[in-house]
């Protein structure tokens, strides 16, 4: 892999604006990658390292939006009890 491939990892991750759909993209990338067996071990692990990051970020944005579903459920379940 080269050097600009890693780059372009790493800038998606860096983005300003977070897009759930493009970091899932990427790791499908990262894993199709990694399972061609054309990397070396060491981008095995810089890649492997990579996705994770990507997922542990996609997992925050899951847990925040379903934070505020249960937050617009909570507030409609309460409206809908005051009529």
């Amino acid at each position: 892999m080269s050097k600009s491939i890693r780059k372009e990892s790493e800038e998606v991750l860096l983005q300003q604006g977070f897009n759930y759909e493009e970091t899932v993209a990427r790791v499908e990338e990262i894993v199709a990658e990694i399972e061609s067996g054309e990397l070396e071990l060491g981008e095995v692990f810089d890649e492997f390292a990579i996705a994770v990051e990507a997922l542990l970020k996609c997992q925050n944005f899951l847990a925040q939006k379903k934070q505020k579903v249960n937050l617009l459920i909570e507030t409609l379940e309460e409206e809908a009890e005051s009529f």
